[in-house]
């Protein structure tokens, strides 16, 4: 049986969506915009999810279960988060779900938080 295609994020940060916060506020739209992708972030399991993956290069739902202290339906759930997301993307295989990072959604973070492609912050003067 051929490997089923990954499917499509339903949330990608647009190139148009919004300037660095460190250069303008943000816009009502793109706001609108990156609230489900930050949204998927404020959880400590499914930022945990993330950074394995990240590290791994690629990892199987199977073993996510152990790192996280949770069970299969639980991993299930916070795979399918981040994953409509855009932040991580999954090709069933066999029984099982591979995932790996996004890496253009996590560019696209990290130039609207304001990083120049791991630049540190500029300083900025004590008021």
């Amino acid at each position: 049986m051929p490997p089923r295609s990954k499917p499509v994020p339903l949330v990608a940060i647009t190139e148009s969506c919004c300037v660095p916060m460190t250069h303008t506020p943000l816009s009502v739209d793109g706001a609108q915009e990156l609230a489900p992708v930050f949204a998927a972030l404020a959880d400590p399991v499914r930022l945990r999810l993330l950074s394995i993956v990240a590290a791994q290069g690629e990892v199987c739902s199977c073993n996510l279960e152990e790192p996280l202290g949770r069970s299969q339906p639980t991993v299930s759930h916070h795979t399918t988060v981040l994953a409509a997301a855009g932040l991580i993307t999954g090709e069933k295989r066999g029984r099982w779900m591979w995932w790996t990072i996004v890496p253009a959604q996590l560019a696209a973070i990290r130039r609207i938080l304001g990083d120049q492609e791991g630049q540190p912050e500029r300083s900025r003067s004590a008021p």
